[in-house]
């Protein structure tokens, strides 16, 4: 049975009125250029491609031209606010999770080491693939292959874990030996990493290109802090993605001893490295904070990707590699846009937005369908057997979709009335089920 978990919990509920459907043309994806090595890296954590110190004069313009165009891109019109201005991060960008508008960018298509951000889509690849009751007996060849350095939530061969433990050590510890566990079930560490980059393809993310499937820096992995927006917005689809991101602590599987000449297998205490999420001694968790993943290597510098939601708007920002070398910087600088992006929603234009997904079906979902997303289920969009909703949307060319919001408080699911538009929800964001309270 899974460990006992404290997870975040307050109900995110949207309500939207209903209105006329509005058309939005998605811009032409190109993909981006291949980066440069500027330096051959040897195997450890400290080697890999550096980057170079100012973006690329030619980026992709997946999600509309200006995300290509270097240095910041806002309109800042009568009544929006001034963005922050102590904003280091190479790049970074803030945009609204459900309509997929985005707010402002920095460079938001330059490819940079990910780092372990790239983990949300090894999660939106994998897990649900896998049952998370599945149980797994760790051998040797499972923990091969991991760089030196590498983050580790602790497991150990000959004990075995649950599919439920194995994503706890992902997305708490970013454990790379976990990752590799999870990998060589899922047919090997080459398997998942072909089925990864053909998922990023599948989203449009095609800044990415992914070597290892863990983040770890080696030669030639780079992604963007655009894709890694479009990985958080996938995997939060998904109802287990939701609970593991946003869980502030848990219990973890020990080893096994003898006491007593009977078999004890003990626990301990793992935190979620997200420090918007579980705080730390220089700042404070951030109201309405529910994931998403963090990140850090030598040739990365700090990455994170996060989602909030305030009064009834949901944000996702990505930043990428902050200059300035403080404590805790990456997420400093994550609530700053944050705080902007709450006090600007709705006041300015974007500057682009956020693709769909290749494979959304084209006006195929209607009132009454299904995309809960589980572990081990069918992530697609079809009835329910009892013919109630939670969650869904309709895709015409790029234009509104239509869903019905849901929240859950506990274990009561709330369901909105059929017919309620949702202003441009394309790829919409379902219930955000574990969050602090402010």
């Amino acid at each position: 049975m899974p460990a006992p978990l404290q997870t975040i919990r307050r109900p995110l509920l949207v309500l939207s009125a209903a209105l006329s459907s509005l058309a939005l043309t998605a811009p032409v994806a190109l993909a981006a250029p291949t980066p440069t090595p500027t330096a051959t890296p040897s195997s450890s954590a400290s080697s890999s491609v550096s980057p170079t110190a100012t973006p690329p004069a030619n980026m992709s313009s997946v999600g509309g031209t200006r995300l290509g165009q270097a240095g910041t891109q806002v309109n800042l019109t009568s009544g929006v606010p001034v963005l922050p201005k102590d904003v280091t991060a190479r790049s970074w960008i803030v945009s609204d999770a459900e309509s997929g508008a985005v707010l402002a960018s920095h460079n938001a298509h330059w490819r940079l080491p990910p780092a372990s951000t790239l983990k949300m889509l090894f999660a939106d690849t994998v897990l649900p693939k896998f049952p998370k009751t599945t149980e797994h007996k760790v051998v040797a060849s499972d923990l091969a292959g991991m760089g030196a350095g590498s983050s580790l939530v602790g497991i150990k061969e000959g004990e075995s874990y649950t599919v439920h433990d194995l994503w706890l050590g992902v997305f708490l510890r970013s454990g790379n030996d976990a990752v590799h566990v999870l990998s060589h079930m899922n047919g090997g560490v080459a398997r998942t990493v072909s089925d990864m980059n053909a998922h990023a393809q599948d989203l449009q993310a095609l800044d990415t290109r992914v070597v290892t499937p863990d983040g770890y820096d080696e030669p030639g992995q780079v992604s963007s802090a655009y894709d890694l927006t479009l990985f958080a917005r996938s995997g939060l689809q998904k109802k287990d993605f939701r609970e593991y991101c946003s869980t502030v602590s848990a219990k973890f599987p020990g080893e096994t001893t003898k006491k007593k000449g009977k078999s004890v297998r003990g626990t301990f205490e793992i935190q979620n490295t997200n420090r918007l999420l579980s705080g730390d001694s220089d700042i404070s968790v951030y109201p309405g904070i529910a994931g998403v993943k963090n990140g850090n290597t030598t040739n990365a510098g700090a990455t994170f990707t996060g989602v909030a939601e305030r009064n009834g708007k949901v944000l996702l920002v990505t930043v990428m590699n902050p200059e300035k070398d403080e404590h805790n910087e990456v997420y400093k600088e994550a609530a700053k846009i944050l705080d902007w992006g709450f006090q600007a929603d709705g006041k300015l234009q974007p500057v682009g937005e956020l693709v769909a997904p290749k494979n959304v079906p084209q006006a195929s979902a209607q009132p009454g369908a299904t995309a809960t997303g589980e572990a081990g289920g069918d992530t697609s969009t079809k009835p329910s057997a009892s013919g109630s909703a939670t969650a869904t949307a309709s895709e015409d060319d790029g234009s509104s979709g239509v869903g019905i919001a849901l929240a859950v408080t506990g274990g009561l699911l709330v369901l909105l009335a059929a017919g309620v538009f949702l202003v441009n929800r394309r790829w919409p964001l379902p219930d955000l089920v574990r969050r602090r309270r402010p």
